[in-house]
């Protein structure tokens, strides 16, 4: 899971270094005594202009004309104004910090954005305060090096984000000693950040600051394989003087993601559906945490597909409202959530587009307790995954096919199965690290990045039952499965199964399933199905077909994505057309005929249909299909095969070509702009 610091703009463009610092003082300025006064007594405040890159008292007319276009969310406007004003007049540091907002906050490009914002640096250069004034620059330059040390952040470059809070403070005094907590987390340096949050909580009494400092202090305590023992410091990490309980934090969805991330790292998983609820209740534009996401996650893992569908249209409509700098930092989030889905879904090709979207964009995660390399590895693992399950697609249509048609494919199936190949050789080169394999191990680990736990045993193929084991030892040895050993075992039915040793795996299996929460229905599926291919190794025929079924109740499209064959026997009626249908079906890789297996029947009589039954008739899945008659008997049993296979090893869901495009997403250059109707209307189903 995903731990998340807050990002939240106070004004246009602000990182969060400035936003405590000058909101308080806008709060100060206009706060009015609650008593009373006398007509004579009353003064008439000073007209103020409004903030302009979060200062009162800029004068310069070209600065402010881009705020207020910015204000105005008139973003074309202020995109060129911005770049004419910088194009008469390069040298100057206000211009190129101006357009640097606007590339930051209104297209979200983090590294053109970065360019101007060194430029402006180059463009003051000062060392001391004293110099800072002098050059009438002081806005500019303390303004310039706050953004640099927030964009360094979020593009992953702690040490210059550190870098330049240090010249903040050496500078101009300010107090940034809160702000170096998350970098320092970034960089793993769990005792420095822990040190850091302490100074906070000693010397600070800014609200602010002793939020961000339990945050950090949170974030520590999640860094071991050991569940936390207390919740004190993620309790107090909203503001000391408000709790978890408190309905007015609804409009917090990062305080109520982290909550839930929480909870999930400690097996509540009731709970941390709660928290998610509360969080999807409003939107949250300027939130780096959209709920929906692991909503999405929740309903996938305990097989509630219905609901899994309708998280996925909420998602993509919060997505729809962010804003852009928010829309590039967890983009890659949603893409590997909705490839997750479109695999168990049977949509295998498009997963694959977004998994190769995801691993070859930047990701700007700095508000993000996970790194590249963390988002990297599960990309490449689930893209391997995708294309695998795409062969399987692919070889369930050839056997339709006749001989020639299949010989003229096969260059495809290759590149198929040598994209699983380079995928599955770069996520193994990511996890090449016992640190990385250990938290890995650990269930809902709180600082990675999301990899839903029945995928997580796809990582033992990539890089072997002999260093697997020895982590799955290490890490219980540890207390990654203090809370629930079937995790524990669930890793060694993979392990097992992918060493042929059947009679460890059924021994394993029965732990795991007895053992896991009854919430992970997915990763009970696998657990079932590598029971019953054992099962039926071992020739304990009953036990293997209650598995198999068990299997498929969980998870239909298991059989499909572990390449497995299911044992069946073939019953037909004595038309020409069952005939052929019955040819196609045992030419499939996901049938083999068995005098023991679960039944398969083709129905001819009206229309067409394919049942596979267990072996007292009760029905697993039917697909009927009324025939065509303007074609042939042969194009008609092939349809008909296709269709069960889709049907069969998949959700069920008709997702259209535009509806799949939609999951790609727009470009990163967007308009803040959001047109008031269709907002409410948002929050009119997002509210239902």
């Amino acid at each position: 899971m995903l731990f998340r610091r807050r990002y939240k703009s106070c004004v246009v463009g602000f990182g969060p270094l400035l936003c405590g610092v000058f909101l308080a003082c806008a709060n100060s300025a206009w706060s009015q005594d609650t008593d009373e006064p006398e007509i004579g007594s009353i003064e008439i405040p000073e007209v103020r202009m409004p903030l302009c890159f979060g200062f009162s008292d800029i004068t310069d007319v070209r600065a402010l004309e881009v705020c207020s276009a910015l204000n105005l969310d008139e973003n074309v406007k202020a995109r060129e104004l911005s770049e004419q004003w910088l194009r008469e007049q390069p040298d100057n540091p206000a211009a190129q910090f101006a357009l640097a907002e606007v590339l930051f906050t209104v297209e979200g490009n983090m590294a053109r954005a970065l360019y101007h914002l060194n430029r402006a640096e180059e463009l003051t250069g000062y060392t001391s305060l004293t110099e800072a004034i002098a050059a009438d620059n002081v806005i500019w330059h303390y303004l310039t090096l706050s953004q640099l040390s927030y964009v360094h952040q979020l593009m992953g470059n702690q040490l210059k984000s550190l870098e330049y809070l240090d010249k903040l403070h050496d500078i101009y005094g300010q107090e940034i000693e809160s702000f170096r907590g998350w970098p320092l987390i970034k960089l793993k340096q769990y005792e420095a950040a822990r040190a850091s949050a302490n100074l906070v909580l000693q010397t600070s009494d800014n609200a602010r600051e002793r939020s961000r400092a339990w945050n950090t202090l949170c974030a520590v305590e999640l860094a071991s394989l050991q569940p936390i023992e207390s919740l004190s410091a993620c309790d107090r990490a909203i503001d000391e003087d408000e709790n978890l309980a408190d309905s007015s934090n609804d409009y917090d969805t990062v305080y109520l993601s982290n909550a839930s991330e929480v909870s999930l790292s400690l097996l509540q998983i009731d709970k941390a559906e709660e928290y998610l609820d509360r969080a999807t209740r409003y939107l949250n534009p300027d939130s780096v945490a959209d709920p929906w996401i692991y909503k999405l996650y929740l309903t996938m893992n305990q097989s509630r597909f219905d609901e899994a569908r309708e998280a996925l249209d909420r998602m993509l409509i919060w997505r729809e409202t962010q804003d852009p700098v928010v829309s590039v930092m967890n983009r890659a989030e949603h893409f590997l959530v909705s490839a997750s889905f479109l695999l168990l879904a049977g949509y295998a090709e498009d997963a694959i587009k977004l998994t190769a979207t995801a691993l070859n964009q930047p990701d700007r995660n700095g508000s993000y307790s996970a790194d590249d390399a963390q988002k990297d590895s599960f990309a490449a693992l689930l893209n391997m995954m995708a294309n695998e399950t795409e062969y399987q697609v692919q070889l369930e249509m050839l056997s339709t096919l006749s001989l020639a048609q299949r010989l003229q494919a096969r260059p495809h199936l290759w590149r198929l199965q040598l994209d699983a190949w380079r995928a599955e050789r770069r996520a193994a080169s990511l996890y090449a690290s016992s640190e990385v394999l250990l938290s890995r191990l650990r269930p809902y680990s709180p600082l990675d990045v999301h990899v839903p736990e029945w995928i997580e045993p796809e990582i033992i193929r990539i890089m072997g039952t002999g260093v697997m084991s020895q982590m799955l030892t290490q890490a219980d040895a540890a207390g990654a499965f203090t809370l629930n050993h079937g995790y524990y075992n669930a890793y060694g039915t993979e392990i097992a199964a992918l060493e042929h040793q059947d009679e460890v795996v059924l021994g394993l299996g029965e732990r795991a399933l007895t053992e896991l929460p009854s919430q992970e229905s997915l990763l009970r599926g696998r657990v079932s199905a590598r029971m019953a291919q054992s099962a039926w190794e071992l020739e304990d025929y009953s036990t293997a077909l209650a598995l198999f079924r068990q299997a498929y109740a969980l998870d239909p499209s298991i059989t499909r994505r572990l390449g497995l064959s299911l044992p069946v026997t073939l019953v037909g009626d004595d038309t020409a057309l069952a005939s052929e249908v019955m040819d196609l079906l045992a030419r499939s890789p996901r049938f083999h005929t068995d005098p023991n297996g679960l039944l398969l029947e083709v129905t001819s009589t009206q229309d067409l249909s394919i049942c596979l039954k267990s072996r007292s008739a009760e029905t697993l899945t039917c697909y009927t299909m009324a025939p065509d008659s303007s074609q042939g008997s042969a194009e008609i049993a092939r349809q008909l095969v296709l269709q069960f296979h889709t049907d069969t090893f998949g959700l069920g869901f008709d997702i259209s070509k535009a509806q799949r495009s939609m999951l790609l997403g727009s470009s990163v250059i967007l308009s803040a702009q959001t047109n008031g109707n269709q907002q409410n209307n948002r929050d009119a189903v997002l509210n239902r």
